[in-house]
Order: structure tokens, then C-alpha cells, then sequence
């Protein structure tokens, strides 16, 4: 975790609207960077932004793109992130930052054009120290809409209101985050720790230390689901695994929605390793394939016959992957004790 210094060259907040700051990590983002940081400068907000692009090692030509757009506008500011990891970018975007506010964004999402003005009215309005809003899939392909529809289903993740939309109110975590910077000096910025799991774990300091974390649905960002199984399998995989993490890290933390998957792994497994000794243990794979299957019938109204093909598929994988890595995750990536 980081200390995050003040900076003596912050502006002096002459408005109502408060100057924000906005931190992107960047890795591999050559294709999306661009139109992504537009959309940002673009915003129908008031006030002054800044973007502080943390760009770690990439394998194309992403350095080069982020350094032509600071070149081209003095409200970009580039900074590098070695080691690739998700929190440290963060990290080092917060600390190069200026500003009270500070408005996390990836670097190839895509923002609506009030989405800072909206987030600014919510953190006056509640009091909160965190808002954010709704994890918008939308797929191109037959398997990225299948993707999209099972991430915007209690089925495939669950009830969290990120994911599956809701009232406004407050949240154990939201999407991105908009966040007052006195939060993130409280708790120390992003652990950097977690290589994953990293959101959930930080807005769970922040409300451990008293703050409001305050889902707001009109907050909504497009977000480009995985391209096939294998991606799909390792993105679940790692989030199954380092929220065990989180749960060994944070006595309390878990509950019966994450213990599903482990659980429904473990029943199925054992079905299947004791049947040719008790048939009828197939009932319990058999029963779960029968759900999957009824589930995406109900889930797939309105998509074309593509993506109801694929939409099982697509929940199995999300469900053994992320309960697969929930149930090895090893002992070794816990947090050390004093660390």
C-alpha cells in the first residue's frame, strides 16, 4: 500500500465543480488508448481534468501512443509502471496525480458523456468516498454476446449490483470508482498485494475505516467481455482464486454467493469419481447441467440462436473456473503477516 503526498502545485478549487484527476492503468492498449482517452477529455464536465496514464511494459506499441497523445495535449501526463501490475499502476498514476477527486478508468473503457459530472453530484450529494456504477457488457461476436449476457445475469455472477444493475445505494464494491482522494490517503491506496481482486479488497478498507461506498446506476461504462473460452476460463479462474485471497486476508469477508462455485465443484467432482461405484451420483453433474441449460433459456430471450448455443458453455465455464481457482488457491498468496 502507498502514501499518497500532497501536492503544493494542486489548484485551488475556484468552482463548485472540483478539478479531477483521472487515472488510467495501461498495458497493451494500443488499439483502444486513444479513443479511450478522448472520450475521457471529452467529457461534458465543468470542471478541469487531468489523465495520469501509468504504462506498463507492453508487447505493441502502446508507450509510443500514450506518449503522442501528452505530446498533443498538456492535460495528459504520462508516467511508467514496470512492473505491469494492475494496483502498482494505480498507485503510481494516484501519486503523479493533482487533484481532490480522483476518477479511476481503464484504458479501453468507454465512457458516457456525463459520467464524471453524474459521479461529482453523487459524491456531494451522499457523502460518499467512493461511487461507481454499472459494468456494461456488450459483445461483437456470437461468444462476446453470451459473455455479455451471462455477466449481466444473477445466474452467472450473481446479485451484485454492478454487474446486474439496481437502485442506487450504498455497495460493498462498484465498478471502476470515482473517489475522494482523502479516502485513498486513509487507507493507503491499492494493496499491491493483489494481483487481482484488487477494487473488492481496497473498498472493503474503505468501509472498514468508516467510509460510504454508494452504488449509482446511471454511472454506466461499456466493458468488452472476453473473446473466447480459454480467455474467459483465465480471467474466472484468477478472480475464484485471489478472492480466496481476500477472504483469508479479511476475517468475514466471504459468504454463501462465493462459496457456490467451490461447492458446486466439489459436488460434481465427487459425483463423478463415485459413479461407477454409485450411478445414481450423476444426479448431481446431471442436475447442474440440467440448471445450466434451463437457466440459459430463461437468461437468452430476445438473442439470436448464436448466442443461446454458446450461452451454456459460457456458464459452466464461469462457474468451474472461478470455483476451480477459489478451491486451489494456495496458502503462499496470502498477505504476510505485517506486510
Amino acid at each position: 500500500m502507498k502514501q499518497f503526498p500532497d501536492s503544493p502545485h494542486a489548484p485551488a478549487e475556484t468552482h463548485s465543480w472540483p478539478p479531477i484527476s483521472v487515472v488510467m492503468p495501461v498495458l497493451n492498449e494500443e488499439r483502444h488508448l486513444r479513443e479511450a482517452v478522448s472520450q475521457v477529455l471529452a467529457q461534458s464536465y465543468p470542471g478541469e481534468i487531468e489523465v495520469v496514464l501509468a504504462v506498463g511494459p507492453s508487447q505493441d506499441r502502446t508507450q509510443e501512443v500514450a506518449e503522442a497523445i501528452a505530446r498533443a495535449d498538456p492535460r495528459v501526463v504520462v508516467v511508467p509502471n514496470p512492473t505491469g501490475r494492475t494496483p502498482n499502476a494505480l498507485n503510481a498514476a494516484i501519486a503523479a496525480s493533482r487533484n481532490g477527486i480522483i476518477a479511476r478508468v481503464d484504458g479501453h473503457a468507454m465512457l458516457p458523456s456525463d459520467y464524471l459530472r453524474v459521479a461529482v453530484e453523487t459524491l456531494k450529494e451522499t457523502g460518499a468516498d467512493n461511487v461507481g456504477g454499472v459494468m456494461a457488457a456488450e459483445g461483437v461476436t456470437a461468444f462476446e454476446k453470451a459473455v455479455a449476457c451471462a455477466m449481466t445475469s444473477k445466474i452467472g455472477v450473481g446479485a451484485a449490483a454492478f454487474h446486474v444493475g439496481g437502485t442506487a445505494g450504498p455497495a460493498d464494491t462498484v465498478y471502476l470508482g470515482v473517489f475522494r482522494r482523502t479516502a485513498l490517503d486513509r487507507v493507503g491506496g491499492y494493496d499491491e498485494h493483489f494481483q487481482r481482486a484488487q477494487d473488492w479488497e481496497m473498498n472493503h478498507r474503505i468501509r472498514q475505516t468508516g467510509g460510504l461506498v454508494w452504488f449509482q446506476p446511471r454511472m454506466r461504462v461499456s466493458y468488452r467481455p472476453r473473446p473466447n473460452v480459454k480467455a474467459l476460463a483465465k480471467q474466472y479462474f484468477h478472480y475464484g482464486r485471489w478472492r480466496h485471497v481476500v477472504s483469508r486476508t479479511h476475517e468475514g469477508t466471504i459468504n454463501l454467493r462465493y462459496l457456490a462455485p467451490p461447492a458446486a465443484v466439489l459436488a460434481m467432482a465427487l459425483g463423478l469419481v463415485v459413479a461407477p461405484f454409485f450411478p445414481l451420483s450423476l444426479i448431481v453433474p446431471g442436475g447442474y447441467a440440467l440448471a445450466i441449460l434451463a437457466g440459459s433459456l430463461l437468461t437468452s430471450s430476445g438473442y439470436p440462436a448464436a448466442v443461446k448455443l454458446r450461452l451454456p458453455l459460457v456458464y459452466a465455464t464461469m462457474h468451474v473456473s472461478w470455483g476451480w481457482g477459489f478451491l486451489t488457491s494456495p496458502r503462499e498468496l496470502a498477505r504476510p503477516p505485517g506486510s
